[in-house]
Parts: structure tokens; sequence; C-alpha cells
């Protein structure tokens, strides 16, 4: 292989899959190739022998070296290294729609939303003015004052004053919304961590809108298909970047899987010139990566994430038994700065084996003894059959790449979506591009012989 690309793409995590997809589309000729023999970098799914290899390698060293008999087949299991789930409105749902990569993977929804408070209990989020007037989370006269606040969200128009109720979303900020509102600190926190989905307090200080939006995206994907607004991959998250992929191929995208970059070349301006692998030269004006491929390029966010991935064989107490729900620990209620986010799925998204759950958590890093941060998370799940922990540390590009033609996706973070993902995916094409990511259905998607 000695050829010549439009681009080229190192690692196969969502974000660069994305962008190689819908670069494929625009007519691009791509180069994709990952130093691992498997999809996803690391938002791949992994089966469980791939976890115990991963995570606890001498768990199968033992006389014969196979799985628990308890946990069935290895084939059973599809366990995100980084759980997330899709917002039914939002922006990578859209992605997925415009690209036409929905008809290679299939969705469920996930069966429930909860919030944690103070007494060590959880209860369901209030997903509209009706649910809040029937929610125990909240006190008699709090229940009225969430409902005009919600009230409020839904009809609220930029072009029409008589909706504002004096409010200015680009003005006022989010702490004096709530004190209009006359809505108490533990209602803050439900709103602001488990709808708004904000992971600090930070934004109590900031204007309004960008909260707004976030709470009305939340209550227009619960109305989309009612129960909670999250929808999950059968097979686990893993399929969506091998979506992406197979888009890409078929507009002529090329793989390169288990090719580890021997060097990067560059041109005497220091631009990226290409990349040399075991199969050859690769050559193209521009290069999208994982923060991996280009260590001298990226630095800390001075974030660590903890992730504890539990194999459980009981539902999580205290939800009437759902197959699948988050749980958001919001910080103020167990005296933290950052939420604690617990993602379950179970055999019926085809990712455990009969009867098990996969409860995933994970939350930013506070203290030297991290384990112990998700004490409050162990809890809530009763019984813990197998427990693989792992930390990562946050990456993002030092520069845009705009200079030298390398752009660097960042990290995925604690959150338990992925908007903050696609906002990235949408930065790295404008900057790419020089405009914005304008997403239309594929006219020919009937190319591909499905």
């Amino acid at each position: 292989m000695d050829e010549e690309y439009d681009v080229i793409v190192l690692g196969t995590g969502l974000t660069e899959c994305i962008l190689s997809g819908i670069l494929s589309v625009e007519g691009k000729k791509v180069l994709h190739i990952d130093k691992q023999d498997f999809y996803g970098g690391e938002s791949a799914s992994l089966n469980l022998t791939q976890m115990y290899n991963k995570f606890k390698p001498s768990a199968l060293s033992g006389a014969d070296g196979k799985l628990p008999e308890a946990f069935g087949r290895d084939r059973d299991w599809n366990i995100d290294l980084i759980p997330k789930f899709l917002m039914a409105n939002g922006e990578l749902t859209n992605i997925l729609v415009h690209t036409d990569v929905t008809r290679y993977v299939e969705f469920k929804q996930i069966s429930g939303s909860y919030v944690y408070n103070k007494n060590g209990k959880i209860y369901k989020v209030p997903s509209n003015e009706m649910e809040a007037i029937s929610s125990p989370l909240l006190g008699l006269f709090e229940k009225r004052r969430v409902k005009s606040f919600l009230e409020w969200v839904s009809k609220y128009k930029d072009d029409d004053l008589s909706t504002h109720k004096g409010l200015d979303l680009d003005k006022n900020t989010m702490d004096e919304v709530y004190y209009k509102f006359g809505l108490g600190k533990s209602t803050q926190d439900f709103i602001g961590h488990a709808m708004a989905l904000w992971t600090t307090d930070e934004y109590l200080q900031q204007p309004a809108r960008p909260t707004f939006e976030r709470i009305l995206l939340y209550s227009q994907s619960v109305a989309r298909y009612g129960k909670s607004p999250y929808l999950y991959p059968l097979y686990g998250l893993g399929e969506l970047p091998q979506g992406f992929a197979r888009l890409s191929a078929i507009y002529g995208g090329t793989y390169m899987l288990n090719a580890p970059i021997k060097e990067v070349l560059y041109n005497e301006d220091k631009t990226f010139k290409g990349v040399i692998t075991k199969e050859g030269t690769a050559r193209a004006p521009i290069v999208i990566a994982d923060p991996s491929y280009f260590p001298d390029k990226v630095k800390s966010t001075g974030k660590k994430v903890i992730r504890a991935i539990c194999i459980l064989n009981h539902p999580v107490p205290s939800t009437g038994n759902v197959d699948s729900l988050q749980i958001i620990i919001p910080q103020n209620q167990v005296g933290r700065k950052n939420d604690i986010y617990v993602a379950v799925v179970s055999d019926s998204h085809h990712v455990a084996a009969k009867g098990h759950y996969l409860a995933i958590v994970s939350t930013v890093i506070e203290t030297d003894k991290p384990h112990i941060e998700l004490d409050a998370a162990f809890k809530l799940l009763g019984p813990i059959e197998e427990r693989f922990m792992g930390i990562s540390e946050l990456y993002e590009p030092l520069e845009d790449g705009t200079k030298d033609h390398i752009y660097i996706s960042k990290s995925y973070d604690a959150s338990s979506h992925f908007e903050s993902m696609t906002d990235d995916v949408k930065d790295i094409y404008f900057r790419i591009m020089g405009k914005p990511l304008v997403l239309k259905p594929r006219e020919d998607s009937q190319n591909d012989g499905n």
C-alpha cells in the first residue's frame, strides 16, 4: 500500500467512526486505521473473557482458565467500557437517523430514570407536569412550583414576551430562575442534575439558556416514547462505531484493524503528511485521531474518571424490577463536587447472560481513595457477583488542528449521555470543513442492497 487519501482516521472510537462515516458520505476518500483488533476503541463493548483479560487477568489463569459457570457463555456478554445512553431527541439520535445508520443498529428504550436523595432512597425523575404532581420526591407546595416551572419551560417562546414571566434566558442566571419560581435546593438538584444533566453546580451562576435547552431536550425525549428519555442499542454501544464503519465502507472508506502506526510523517512546514503501517505508507492532507495516537499533542484536563462495571443476578432494588434504568446521585446529596452515575442494562438488551444485569457506576475522582467514592452507588445495587474497576484520565487537544492539520478528539467524560461527544464531532467537522455540520438524510439509502 502506497496510496493517497483525503482523510486518514486513527482509532475506531465513536467520535472517529461518526466523522469517518459522514466524510465518506460527502465523497471524501477515507482510510480508517486502528491499532486494536476490534471496533470501538475506548467506547468498545467486550465479551467476558476480554473483560477478565483487561481488568483481572489472574482470575482466568487458574487450573482451566474458564469463566465462572454462573455467567453462561462468553458470547452472551457485550459489556460497555464507557456506559452512556442516547437521548431520544438528542444530537446522536439525529445523526443516526440522518445518516441511516439506524438500519444497522436496533434500539430499546431504557425503562426509567431515577434520582437519589440524602435519605438513601431513589425516586423516579418526574418527566412532565403531571408526574411532578404525583411524585413522592416533592412536598405538596413544591409540586405546584415545579409544575409551574415545567409549564413555563414548555410554553416559553423567544419572540413572545408574555411567555417569559419577566425572565431573560441570556441575562438571568439559572439561580435567579429557580428563585423566581421559589424552588428549593433539593428540587434544584433534581432539575439541574437529573433533567438538565449537569455534572456539577457551576451552571447555577451561568446564563439560564443552556440549562433551559437541556431541560427542554429531556422533556421532549421523554415525550417521544414515554417512560424515560433514554435509548440504548441492542448488543451494546460497540454496535454504534460498527454501524458508522459500515456506512463509511459503503461509500468507499477503507478499514484496517490490528494495524499499529510505525511512524507519523510530516511535511517540512510540520503539517501532517501521512502514516507508515505494516501494510505500507498512506498519505493524506489531514488526520483525525483519538488522544492515544498523539500523546505529545494533548493535555490532561486534570480530571480522572473511575468506572466500576458490576455484574448482578437480580434487578436493582426499589425500581419495580425494571430491566434497565439510570440512577443519578447528585453531588450535594452525598457531599461531593461531581455527580455519580449508574447505568443499568440487562439480558433483554443482549449484553448479559440470562438472568443477569450490568450496572456501571462512574464519576469524576475527587480523593486519593476513588473506590470509596462509589460506595453510595454500590449500596443501591444489592449483592454484586463480579466487579471490574478502571480509572481513565481525560485528555483534550492542545491546539485546534488548523495549523498542523491534526484533529484530535476529546476523551469520553463521566456524563451519562452522548451530547458532549456529539458537540466534539460537530466542532471537529467545522474546523476541518469550515462550515457547520448540516445533517441530511441519505438520498441513496437503498444502494447497499438491504
